[in-house]
């Protein structure tokens, strides 16, 4: 499963539970029985480096709405012992699950530039 649909399903379970809103939109898909269901959409919710990214920063004393481990990628050796073909050290890229931290758009402001 990918983070986005990571992501997904765990907002789908937090607007189910009234824990966050809907952001007014719904689409409709076929389930596997070939039932078309019409649900309503989750608002956005991203972790602190995305909202920082998007302009946006926490507020202070803002709690998560929730944690959702996610995959993360990250950098590790690879030595002669797991490759002997290869020709000294190499990196490669290694894939475990992290617990991330997910704020709603009320819970952040704008970055206020420094003057």
């Amino acid at each position: 499963m990918t983070n986005e649909q990571i992501i997904f399903n765990a907002s789908m379970e937090l607007l189910k539970d009234g824990i966050i809103k809907s952001t007014g939109r719904s689409f409709t898909f076929e389930n596997e029985n070939g039932e078309k269901i019409t649900v309503n959409e989750p608002e956005p919710m991203h972790t602190f480096a995305k909202w920082k990214e998007l302009g946006r920063q926490v507020k202070k004393g803002e709690h998560a709405k929730t944690s959702v481990l996610i995959w993360k990628s990250g950098k590790g050796k690879q030595t002669d012992d797991e490759n002997p073909e290869a020709d000294g050290e190499k990196t490669n890229v290694k894939m475990f699950m992290k617990k991330a931290f997910f704020f709603t758009l009320e819970q952040t402001e704008p970055i206020k530039k420094a003057e």
